[in-house]
């Protein structure tokens, strides 16, 4: 009896796995999307590269980013949504799928600063890839999506008198998407906000360096949303995967992945987005918003006199 048991639980697992994977198959299904140009260099390492997705269009199109996550560690450009990319592209949105530097070949910012250059460098390429550089939108997930905030939320970060004629291109954007995104790098506000955070889950050399306290703490500044935000920031529209009330996970490695992207992060975003008369949208299980989509969202603000 206790093997016939042991057997019908192995047969109901294979159902549930093999299931997942006919989800998961058919939701990638349909012709491949191919990018018009691969790996664009768009810097000197071997990680500054790009794929741009041109949007078929008589004129100037607008241009949205796409910053992959993987916790600075790894990730992929590959990774782009592939229905996010096919609504952008149907609404005459082209896409830049960029790649940066992880924290093993140099630690933080160094991944910000490689997401503005290749911002900038796109914006440079306006005439001969047909983009309206005044149309900049973004998005990405955990890691990519604390990059694209401090794109959008950071003061202007474009050098007019510099050598360099990349650095004399905008920073700024028109609207940034992101999904579970850390709307903070302070890890003393992890541990007051997100429940169950007791202590930081990576060394903070592997991350930042060997660096001082003071500098951390301007590191951190310098890139954490909730310290940019400011009444001249454009919209966002947050996603997370939980409700603000769910408990945590009783599976260790689950609950690892919740905390870390926790809708307290952006709940905390929107509030003080509100304060300053900012547009923030906040999308979670049961949450209802605005755009019935994160693609709807970036049509909406990039093309408004299309909707």
């Amino acid at each position: 009896m206790y093997i016939m048991k042991r057997r019908i639980i192995a047969i109901l697992i294979c159902m549930q796995v093999c299931a997942g994977l006919y989800a998961q198959a058919k939701a990638n299904k349909g012709p491949q999307i191919n990018p018009t140009m691969s790996d664009v260099k768009y810097g000197p390492h071997a990680r500054n590269v790009l794929d741009f997705y041109k949007a078929k269009a008589d004129r100037p199109t607008p241009v949205v980013l796409y910053i992959h996550g993987g916790g600075f560690r790894g990730g992929s450009k590959k990774s782009v949504n592939k229905g996010m990319l096919k609504e952008l592209l149907a609404a005459g949105i082209s896409v830049a799928a960029i790649e940066y530097r992880f924290v093993a070949d140099k630690p933080l910012p160094a991944a910000h600063h490689d997401s503005l250059r290749a911002l900038q460098f796109i914006r440079s390429k306006a005439a001969q890839w047909n983009i309206d550089k005044k149309k900049f939108g973004a998005f990405g997930g955990s890691a990519g999506a604390q990059i694209c905030m401090w794109l959008a939320f950071h003061n202007e970060m474009a050098k007019p008198k510099s050598s360099d004629p990349l650095k004399r291109e905008s920073s700024r954007l028109t609207c940034v998407m992101t999904n579970g995104g850390q709307t903070t790098m302070d890890m003393d506000l992890w541990k007051k906000w997100v429940p169950g955070y007791e202590k930081p889950h990576r060394d903070r050399t592997e991350v930042y360096g060997d660096i001082s306290d003071d500098e951390l703490r301007e590191v951190v500044k310098d890139i954490s949303a909730m310290s940019l935000i400011t009444a001249d920031d454009p919209p966002i529209f947050m996603s997370y995967g939980m409700k603000p009330d769910d408990p945590i996970p009783s599976d260790t490695r689950k609950a690892q992945g919740w905390k870390v992207h926790h809708v307290i992060f952006g709940i905390k975003l929107k509030e003080k987005m509100d304060q300053l008369g900012l547009e923030a949208n906040l999308k979670y299980p049961d949450a209802q918003t605005k755009y019935k989509s994160p693609a709807s969202f970036l049509i909406a603000k990039l093309k408004p006199n299309d909707i």
